[in-house]
């Protein structure tokens, strides 16, 4: 089961029904939001309409002619040097900066969204998951009337890239740990482990916001990129100071944004893992191979219907039903 279509294929399959699953989501109705793009430096609009059951996290770029759909998938990734970045490469079409609205939606579980944008990436809000989380509780959460499905991981994978490793092994939820290591004494040794069936992403990870550090800020900035980065959007670093006057949302805020990354990065295996993942300096990059990796072994996972059992708590409300 090596992409898209067989995936998709597996879920429609498994015709599972029933009060001991949990559903999958959608939201109540339609919502937008607009703010500036962190590489651009543009106004951009996005809009989250529901979707239909079994149709995923699926990006639209309303501002061409073909309207082109880029589902959320790993194998749709064509760039993970600054962010997470969807698709055509022979097009040369991207949409950029997808993580922190993809962890925002899988924090709060929910499966099936359209996304229309109208720029080549997300815009970058406060640098974290924050806002894209207000503009769920805002609109409402759907259940639907179908099992939700997981990836259930069946054995351990691994993976390394220039001493970045990530592994995910069996487990009976889903939880992350990682770890991460900076020369700067403002950041340091930081590790966290989160369980996310305990419902802790709004309150404990949602508010994490991006962070660099200044020469890198404005080496970027040199070659046309960052042109929407600033104090507002991200912690930014000088040596082993930390630039923004209000300082920080949590004294580990910055492992706490390394975990939404992953958590972002993660959703677009296209479902749920369930299953641990431990990661030690992780990036976009590696949390893709990890994807990869897993996926291309039919005897690592299996797709399950999700047990109820499996939950211990919610992300968000449920403010609908139908």
């Amino acid at each position: 089961m090596n992409n898209i279509a067989d995936l998709s294929a597996a879920i429609a399959q498994t015709g599972v029904s029933g009060d001991d699953y949990v559903r999958q989501r959608t939201l109540k109705a339609s919502i937008g939001c607009a703010g500036v793009g962190l590489h651009s430096g543009h106004k951009i609009r996005i809009t989250l309409h529901p979707a239909p059951v079994n149709h995923g996290i699926v990006f639209r770029r309303t501002d061409l002619d073909d309207q082109p759909l880029f589902p959320a998938r790993y194998d749709g990734v064509i760039d993970t040097r600054l962010c997470t970045c969807l698709g055509d490469a022979s097009r040369g079409i991207k949409i950029g900066t997808i993580e922190h609205l993809m962890a925002a939606l899988a924090g709060s579980r929910i499966d099936n969204v359209l996304i229309d944008i109208d720029a080549d990436e997300v815009p970058v809000m406060d640098g974290s998951s924050a806002p894209f989380n207000f503009l769920i509780d805002c609109v409402g959460i759907e259940e639907q009337n179908a099992p939700r499905q997981v990836i259930e991981v069946l054995k351990a994978v691994e993976v390394e890239y220039n001493g970045c490793t990530a592994r995910v092994e069996p487990a009976h939820g889903f939880e992350i740990d990682f770890e991460i290591d900076f020369a700067s004494k403002a950041i340091a040794n930081q590790r966290m482990n989160v369980k996310f069936d305990d419902g802790v992403f709004v309150a404990d990870i949602a508010r994490a916001r991006t962070f660099g550090f200044l020469h890198e800020v404005e080496a970027m900035r040199s070659a046309g990129l960052a042109r929407g980065g600033s104090l507002d959007n991200a912690v930014v670093l000088s040596g082993d100071e930390v630039m923004n006057e209000e300082g920080l949302r949590y004294e580990d805020e910055f492992v706490r944004h390394k975990i939404l990354d992953a958590l972002g990065d993660l959703y677009t295996a296209g479902l749920q893992l369930q299953g641990k993942v431990t990661a030690y300096k992780s990036g976009h990059h590696v949390n893709n191979l990890l994807l990869q990796a897993l996926l291309a072994d039919e005897s690592a996972y299996q797709v399950v219907p999700m047990p109820k059992s499996a939950l211990h708590g919610a992300s968000a409300p449920v403010l609908a039903t139908a």
